[in-house]
C-alpha cells in the first residue's frame, strides 16, 4: 500500500468516527432543546416539541442517506441501544439486509428483535442465497420458512446447500455469483456476453471455463480477455493449472491458501469436479476478521457481546471464566497456606513470591502467543513439535538465568540475605521452565482435542505459573532458609 493509499484509508477510518460523533451530537441537541421547550410555558407546546423532533430526525435522515451500508453498521455499533434503534428505524428499507450482514452478531440480535416478520422478510429478499445463509441462525423459524417460499427453485437449492455445510468450511463461506463460459467460443463472443450483463459479480478477476456438464476446465483471467485477440478461442488463452477448493475444505486452511497464492477468487468444485460456487478474497477477509475477534474475546473467556447490552446480560457473559479463575485462585491460596509457618518466620517471602509467579506468567504468555499464531498459520506439526518444545525450554533457561540472576541479586541487596537471593534465582529459573512448558503444551493439547487453542490457554497458564511459582519458591525457602 502506498503512502497516499494509507492516507486515504486513515481519512476513511477517521470519517466514520466523525459521523458517529455527529449522530450523537444530534441526539444531544435534541435532548437539550426538548428540555428547554418543556420548561417553557407556551401555547401549543406539544406542536413545538414535535417540530423540533422532526427537524432533528430530518437532519439525521439526511446524514444516513449519504452513508454506505457498512458505514451505517459501524455507526450503529457505537450507539447505545435506544439511539441505535432510532437510527435503525430511519435507515432506508432497501439497505436493511446489507446492514444486518455488516454488524456484529450481538448488535444484529438487537436490530432483528426490533423488526417484525414482514420487515425481516423484505430485508432478506434483497440478499443472495449465501448471504441469507449467514443471517439464517439469527432469524425466526417462520421467517426462514417464508424466505424459502419466496425464492426461486435454483435459489432454494443454493440456500439449502449453504446451510448444509459446517460453519468453518468453504461451503459455508462460498457464494454462488460467478460467470462461466465454454472453451470452444471466441473471446469476442465472451465480450458480447459480458456486455449483456447488468454488472459483474464483485471480485471477478477471472471467468470459470466449464464443459456442458458444468465440469471445470480452467479459468479465463479478465486481463487475457482485454489483451488477447478477439478471434482467439477461450481454450487458447485459458489457464488449466487452477487452484480449486471443495465445499468440505477447512476454512482456515483455505484462508492460508488464498493468502499464499494471492487469490482474488477461486472455484469451488464437488468430488466430480463440477463447479458449485466460488470463494473470494472478501469472504476470506470477513472470516479472518470474525475469527480474530472471537479469538481475542476467547482468550479472556468472553463470547461476542454488544458493547451497550444490559448490565445483567454482560455480567452473565463473564461468569464462566470468572468462576474458573476463582477456583484456581483458591487453589493457589491453599498452596500458600501450606507454608504459612515459613512466611511467618521470614516475612520477605510474602513480598518476593508474586515476582516469581508474575515473570513466569509473562514469559509463558509470550510462548502461548507464539504457538497459537504458529498453529493458525499451520507451522506446527508432529515432526517439529519436539524441536519447538526444546527450543522454548532453552529460551526459558536463558531468561531464567539472566532475569533470575538479576532478581536474586536484588533480593540479596534489599534483605541482606545471600541464601534468599539464591532461592529467588533458582525459583525463577524453574518457574520460567514451567511457564514455557505449559505455554507450549496447552495450546497443542487443545488443538489436538479440536478446541480453539486460544480459548482458556491464558487462564490455565496463569493457574500453573501462580501455583507452581508459589510451591517452588516457598518450598525451596522452607528447605534452605527456615
Amino acid at each position: 500500500m502506498t503512502d497516499m493509499d494509507q492516507d486515504k484509508a486513515k481519512i476513511r477510518v477517521d470519517s466514520i468516527q466523525d459521523v458517529a460523533e455527529e449522530v450523537r451530537d444530534i441526539f444531544k441537541r435534541h435532548e437539550v432543546v426538548e428540555g428547554l421547550v418543556q420548561r417553557q410555558d407556551m401555547p401549543r407546546q406539544e406542536l413545538v416539541e414535535e417540530m423540533v423532533q422532526r427537524q432533528n430526525l430530518h437532519e439525521l435522515q439526511a446524514k444516513l442517506d449519504s452513508l454506505h451500508p457498512a458505514d451505517i453498521a459501524a455507526v450503529l455499533e457505537q450507539l447505545p441501544i435506544a439511539e441505535r434503534l432510532t437510527v435503525w428505524n430511519l435507515v432506508k428499507a432497501d439497505l436493511d439486509g446489507e446492514i444486518l450482514l455488516e454488524v456484529s452478531d450481538a448488535v444484529r440480535e438487537t436490530l432483528i428483535a426490533d423488526m417484525d416478520a414482514d420487515e425481516l422478510l423484505a430485508a432478506t429478499e434483497q440478499l443472495d442465497a449465501d448471504e441469507i445463509a449467514d443471517l439464517a441462525p439469527d432469524l425466526p423459524d417462520e421467517v426462514i420458512a417464508d424466505v424459502f417460499r419466496s425464492l426461486s427453485v435454483e435459489e432454494r437449492a443454493q440456500l439449502k446447500a449453504a446451510l448444509s455445510y459446517p460453519e468453518d468450511t468453504v461451503g459455508a463461506l462460498m457464494d454462488f455469483e460467478m460467470v462461466t463460459v465454454r472453451e470452444d467460443v471466441t473471446l469476442e463472443v465472451v465480450l458480447r456476453y459480458l456486455r449483456r450483463l447488468d454488472k459483474l459479480p464483485a471480485n471477478t478477476d477471472k471467468l470459470f471455463v466449464v464443459d456442458r456438464r458444468e465440469g471445470l476446465r480452467g479459468v479465463l483471467p479478465i486481463s487475457e480477455i482485454i489483451i488477447s485477440s478477439p478471434d482467439q478461442k477461450v481454450s487458447e488463452v485459458m489457464i488449466t493449472d487452477v487452484v480449486t477448493f471443495q465445499p468440505e475444505d477447512d476454512a482456515e486452511e483455505t484462508a492460508r491458501a488464498v493468502e499464499r497464492y494471492d487469490l482474488v477468487s477461486a472455484p469451488v468444485v464437488d468430488v466430480h469436479n463440477r463447479i458449485v460456487g466460488r470463494i473470494t478474497i472478501t469472504d476470506i477477509v470477513d472470516y479472518i476478521r470474525e475469527e480474530a475477534e472471537q479469538e481475542s474475546l476467547g482468550k479472556v473467556g468472553l463470547r461476542d457481546e454488544d458493547l451497550f447490552s444490559s448490565v445483567w446480560k454482560s455480567a452473565q457473559n463473564r461468569w464462566l471464566w470468572l468462576a474458573v479463575n476463582l477456583c484456581t485462585a483458591f487453589f493457589a491460596s491453599r498452596v500458600i497456606g501450606l507454608f504459612e509457618g515459613s512466611i511467618e518466620k521470614l516475612v520477605a517471602l510474602a513480598a518476593l513470591m508474586p515476582i516469581v509467579a508474575a515473570i513466569a506468567g509473562n514469559s509463558g504468555n509470550q510462548t502461548v502467543a507464539l504457538i497459537v499464531r504458529a498453529l493458525a498459520f499451520g507451522e506446527v506439526n508432529k515432526s517439529n513439535t519436539r524441536t519447538l518444545l526444546i527450543k522454548e525450554l532453552g529460551v526459558a533457561v536463558v531468561n531464567g538465568i539472566l532475569w533470575g540472576g538479576i532478581a536474586g541479586v536484588a533480593a540479596w541487596a534489599i534483605y541482606g540475605n545471600i541464601a534468599l537471593g539464591v532461592v529467588m534465582f533458582a525459583a525463577m529459573v524453574l518457574n520460567l521452565i514451567v511457564g514455557a512448558a505449559v505455554g507450549m503444551l496447552v495450546p497443542l493439547i487443545l488443538e489436538r482435542m479440536d478446541r480453539d487453542p486460544a480459548i482458556g490457554s491464558s487462564v490455565l497458564l496463569t493457574f500453573s505459573t501462580d501455583s507452581m511459582g508459589f510451591l517452588i519458591f516457598l518450598g525451596l525457602a522452607t528447605i534452605f532458609l527456615v
